[in-house]
């Protein structure tokens, strides 16, 4: 694209430092058994956010999770989720509350990975007519690519986590195997031994009669 002014170029670089920085880090937050963990963000209406998680540890790997407006109402609840991505749009003003929640469990505490994106703020219209053209079509292209990378960086969380865990699990199985063929080899020999001690006695006595 072919800039103007230096003044443009300036706001270009800022506005992709800005939306570059913007809210991309992961969190992993410890759930015990019986309890509940909530965190909240505060906006405005029309606020996009975008809650993503992955339970990670613990148990079957399932977490309920809810989402409360400021007026109490429950705007996107789950039971039992191992992972998901939620979307939606502040419809008033005030505190936004997300929950996790592991009652369900008697005794495993449950480790998520989860991330919370919130968007810009919707602008006035007098703040939309002061933009101008280009602006506003470079402000577009500016936020395709900051929502492309953040849907890369976060597939590439997940899949870090999955790889992790897949590799537990692995090692897991790997080791009961070789515990399991030991055990076996254990087993064979010993009903080797008290066969051929059995094939003696038994030789033995005949020959004594």
């Amino acid at each position: 694209m072919y800039i103007k002014s230096p003044q443009i170029h300036l706001w270009t670089i800022v506005s992709v430092l800005l939306y570059l920085c913007h809210r991309l880090d992961a969190y992993f937050l410890v759930i015990d058994a019986h309890a509940e963990e909530c965190f909240f963000d505060k906006v405005v209406t029309g606020t996009k956010l975008g809650l993503t998680f992955e339970v990670v540890e613990g148990g079957f790997l399932d977490i309920d999770v809810k989402i409360t407006g400021p007026d109490s109402k429950v705007i996107h609840s789950e039971e039992r989720a191992s992972s998901g991505k939620y979307t939606f749009a502040a419809h008033m003003d005030g505190n936004y509350v997300y929950c996790f929640g592991n009652k369900m469990s008697t005794m495993t505490p449950k480790v998520v990975m989860f991330s919370m994106d919130i968007g810009d703020a919707p602008k006035t219209e007098e703040q939309l007519k002061a933009q101008d053209a280009n602006h506003n079509k470079l402000e577009e292209q500016i936020k395709e690519l900051s929502g492309a990378l953040t849907a890369v960086k976060h597939e590439q969380e997940y899949m870090a986590v999955r790889d992790r865990i897949h590799r537990s699990i692995n090692e897991s199985t790997n080791s009961r195997v070789v515990l399991w063929a030991f055990f076996e080899a254990l087993v064979l020999v010993a009903m080797t031994l008290g066969q051929v001690y059995y094939l003696k006695r038994f030789f033995e006595v005949r020959r004594v009669v």
